[in-house]
């Protein structure tokens, strides 16, 4: 795939830029630059940016660090299960847990909520940071509504990270998660109040809850660019009858609650044998006998 010209791979991590001097130097600039090319086209077009993970995972596949980036472009595709294949070929390489809440969440999108809820109840929670604790409960929330348990998942985001006053970044979506499980519950005016505070901790536009606080007072917003189309194209019709002199009329159209104890971490489901599947089979073929993840 083609590398724009300003992209010159020296933008990455410095961690990354680490891991990547095991390769040779023409090779650890290539992959580099792909890796650059996936941060940057994440948001705004997953499906390119899982191209260029493709062809980072095809240089360098025994990178911890690509095998996650292709883990996260894969997960923005919605391919979640190469997703979580790559997130586990990722940890069995670091030994770290700070992937575990969006493997959680790939087995939400796999239609595993009782997997993502055994993986909330899990030692490996304990290790995590304060961040990605929040994000567990998120998950572990989210798993919860999956299953129709919209009570349940409001109590799991009750928190000492919600009722803080102070602003870190995981505050406008737990803010925003807690009002919108209250709004499915029916408690529109609890809802209301946190989707205000939402917008109060939302300083970089993380979230639409302004869009949905304003479609709880019921003001209706109105696209100015389509307004100014519609009289453009009323005046060019309007000039057009006058000139024909036409006599026709014209008309104008978290800690989570631990479940029971997590069980061994499930192949990825049947389908073309990926690079992550490669590994494991290689990673067990290796160490029968040893302790699961």
């Amino acid at each position: 795939m083609p590398i724009p010209e300003d992209v010159t791979g020296d933008e990455i991590d410095k961690d990354v830029r680490q891991e990547l001097q095991s390769l040779p130097k023409g090779l650890a600039e290539d992959v580099a630059k792909n890796l650059v090319m996936v941060a940057r086209l994440i948001d705004e077009d997953p499906e390119g940016a899982y191209g260029y993970s493709k062809v980072a995972l095809r240089l360098a596949s025994r990178v911890a660090a690509v095998r996650e980036a292709a883990g996260f472009a894969a997960y923005a595709s919605q391919k979640y299960s190469e997703a979580l294949a790559e997130f586990r070929a990722a940890r069995r390489m670091t030994g770290g847990v700070d992937l575990w809440p969006v493997m959680a969440d790939c087995e939400r999108g796999l239609g595993r909520p009782e997997k993502a809820l055994d993986m909330a109840g899990a030692p490996e929670v304990h290790k995590l940071d304060k961040a990605g604790q929040v994000e567990m409960r998120l998950v572990a929330a989210g798993a919860r509504r999956d299953m129709g348990q919209i009570e349940a998942a409001i109590v799991t985001l009750q928190s000492p990270e919600l009722a803080s006053n102070s602003t870190q970044p995981w505050t406008a979506r737990l803010r925003y998660a807690y009002a919108d499980a209250l709004l499915a519950a029916g408690r529109e005016g609890e809802a209301r109040e946190w989707f205000a505070k939402a917008i109060e901790s939302d300083k970089d536009g993380s979230t639409d809850a302004s869009d949905r606080l304003a479609e709880l007072d019921g003001v209706e917003f109105v696209d100015a660019l389509v307004e100014d189309e519609d009289e453009s194209e009323t005046e060019t019709v309007t000039v057009t009858v006058t000139e024909v002199e036409a006599p026709a009329e014209v008309e104008i159209d978290t800690v989570v609650e631990p479940e029971d104890d997590i069980e061994p971490e499930d192949e990825a489901p049947e389908g073309d044998r990926t690079p992550a599947e490669v590994d494991a089979d290689d990673d067990e073929d290796g160490s029968k006998g040893a302790a699961q993840d």
